[in-house]
């Protein structure tokens, strides 16, 4: 069985270090709630974690099947509960892709693989929150 060992340490205020098995990272709250403003925030990362790993099956998937694109981006806007423990419970990820006479089939069906087969991220968020797609070219 595959596990990731993350440790985290407090080094005052609201600032942690987090080792990752790939590097590690920095958090910290704002300073609206007593944080310094010299971190990530730990909610946020959750979005950012969800459009990377959904951006690594594409980048994957892209290569596999030849698909020719000059690049792409992921732009997740979540919104959270009003009430706490607040969470997101509702995620909409726009995935942008540029280029030159796109394939727009090949790069549909490159996007359902990721969103629907390979991400385990977008599993996870699926347990707690409406999610939701759109895909957007943009042919040069």
């Amino acid at each position: 069985m595959d596990k990731n060992i993350v440790k985290t340490y407090w080094k005052g205020d609201m600032t942690f270090d987090a080792t990752n098995p790939g590097g590690n990272l920095v958090m910290d709250a704002s300073k609206e709630i007593g944080g310094n403003d010299n971190g990530l925030r730990p909610k946020a990362m959750m979005l950012a974690s969800l459009a990377g790993c959904s951006g690594i099956d594409i980048a994957m998937l892209v290569k596999k099947m030849k698909v020719e694109i000059d690049t792409f981006d992921i732009e997740i806007e979540a919104e959270l509960t009003e009430e706490h423990p607040r969470f997101y419970h509702k995620v909409h990820c726009v995935y942008n892709f540029y280029g030159t006479d796109l394939n727009e089939k090949k790069i549909q069906k490159i996007i359902d693989l990721s969103v629907d087969k390979y991400c385990g991220v977008m599993e996870m968020f699926r347990q707690f929150a409406e999610v939701t797609i759109a895909v957007k070219y943009h042919n040069s």
